[in-house]
């Protein structure tokens, strides 16, 4: 999964005033509705509320800012990737809600199956994995939880969100009435013999 997304931003999307550092900013990742393309939107801790995002939220971070160096190339934070994604959601001085605890558990199984990160067991609780980043070397820890169908579902908007295509439950057409009397003498409904 690659995506071509900003960097982030050095001014608040809803006030326009620039961030210092040490300013808490909240980041979003958003799928607009007339466009494939994924866009960030950053916004001062306490703004989010006056935002209204123009498609789904596929998801949400909280970091504080920290000036880029003259010397980073701005060029290469400019593709996001099911990886740079990870280590985002992912970091230490990240706040990770329980949605995106999801999603990095997602990316953690994808990436593990790439060799981008390699298993390190659990935390002495049990309530968190431990991944070794390949390159880095740096450890992370991922929530923990059973993958079932449940699990799956509770994703399903955010991924379609992220990677496009699919509708989320909420813009699924209804299902067509069938003729109730038809079905019941036996005769053809929709081409198909009852």
């Amino acid at each position: 999964m690659e995506l071509n997304l900003q960097p982030l931003a050095t001014i608040c999307c809803v006030t326009g005033e620039s961030f210092v550092e040490g300013d808490r900013v909240v980041s979003l990742l958003v799928r607009p509705a007339e466009s494939a393309e994924i866009l960030r939107h950053d916004m001062a801790e306490g703004r989010e509320g006056e935002f209204t995002p123009s498609g789904p939220v596929a998801c949400r971070w909280v970091q504080a800012f920290k000036p880029r160096n003259q010397n980073e190339n701005p060029e290469r934070e400019l593709k996001l990737t099911a990886e740079t994604l990870f280590l985002t959601l992912a970091a230490p001085e990240a706040e990770l809600t329980e949605e995106n605890g999801r999603l990095v558990q997602v990316l953690a199984l994808m990436l593990e199956r790439k060799r981008v990160l390699r298993p390190k067991g659990s935390t002495a609780d049990g309530r968190r994995l431990v991944y070794e980043h390949a390159k880095s070397k740096e450890l992370y820890e991922v929530p923990a939880a059973e993958l079932s169908p449940e699990f799956f579902l509770s994703i399903q908007d955010q991924l379609a969100a992220l990677v496009g295509g699919g509708k989320s439950k909420a813009e699924q057409p209804a299902a067509q009435p069938t003729d109730d009397a038809e079905s019941a003498e036996g005769g053809k409904t929709d081409g198909v013999q009852a």
